[in-house]
């Protein structure tokens, strides 16, 4: 059971005005001198994740509209644990920047995205992208039972059969076995939203947390395309995001994930079982 679909396309509609929301935001920070932190390791000298003040910044303005807009559904945040919604059916994950690496250094690779869940189940996702298929920035974007859409127009794209090998987005240069050229790109959104378009055949991803994801797995759902995350030593397909009774918070979750076309990645897990 999933909710009606004009509250699907009004849940929709909202994750696009968000993701747009932080793309302008990010836009227009964009060659400024940013504040940025590092999250520390498990040594005081060890270096993590980089956090922007664009990164706060746009996390506070989601939350607010949403409070808004859906008062009682819980959000999960990179950035703040605030959770006045926690045990709603309704889960909202949201990467305000999503490539932070690559944005404080002007690499222009990055994305924004926001993924909404109910009991679990990805129910729609809306992901802005410095640039996609279209080779422009916009919004994937999509709901339940409705297809890929890039800022409002269907995504369709032909393939080529002259194009023999395909690509792979890779947490490593060259880690995929097969008839790919790989490609590491630093966010695991965009990697989704490429997926989700075509540009990519497939994408493997270490130990990903909700909020990287959950906006790119309705995207690739939408699209036809297959999700896989391993778990208990097995490559098992996604169909909703579920904690675990040592950790049942969704905002622990945490897997290893494939997404990509359904072909394409059930040769690539039957290579890793083999």
């Amino acid at each position: 059971m999933i909710p009606s679909e004009d509250l699907l396309i009004e849940i929709e509609r909202t994750a696009v005005e968000l993701a747009q929301l932080a793309g302008a935001e990010i836009l227009a920070a964009l060659g400024g001198m940013l504040s940025v932190r590092y999250k520390t390791g498990a040594g005081d000298d060890e270096l993590k994740d980089p956090v922007s003040e664009v990164d706060h910044r746009v996390e506070v303005l989601i939350r607010a509209r949403l409070a808004e807009r859906f008062p009682g559904h819980d959000i999960i945040g990179e950035e703040l644990d605030e959770r006045s919604g926690r045990d709603d059916d309704f889960v909202w994950a949201v990467d305000p920047i999503d490539g932070t690496t690559n944005f404080v250094n002007g690499f222009p690779m990055f994305a924004a995205t926001v993924g909404v869940l109910y009991r679990g189940r990805p129910i729609a996702g809306a992901t802005w992208c410095t640039t996609g298929h279209a080779v422009r920035a916009g919004v994937y974007h999509a709901h339940a039972g409705a297809p890929l859409l890039f800022d409002g127009q269907p995504v369709t794209r032909a393939e080529n059969a002259d194009i023999r090998r395909r690509l792979a987005g890779v947490p490593r240069a060259g880690d995929v076995e097969g008839p790919f050229d790989t490609r590491k790109t630093g966010s695991a959104a965009i990697e989704c939203a490429l997926v989700a378009a075509g540009s990519l055949t497939l994408a493997r991803f270490d130990n990903v947390n909700l909020w990287d994801i959950a906006g790119g797995v309705a995207l690739v759902h939408a699209a036809g395309g297959a999700v896989r995350i391993f778990e208990n030593g097995a490559w098992h397909t996604l169909d909703r995001f579920e904690g675990t009774p040592e950790a049942p918070d969704l905002r622990n979750w945490k897997r290893p994930m494939i997404v990509g076309h359904t072909d394409a990645v059930d040769t690539f897990v039957a290579k890793l079982a083999a």
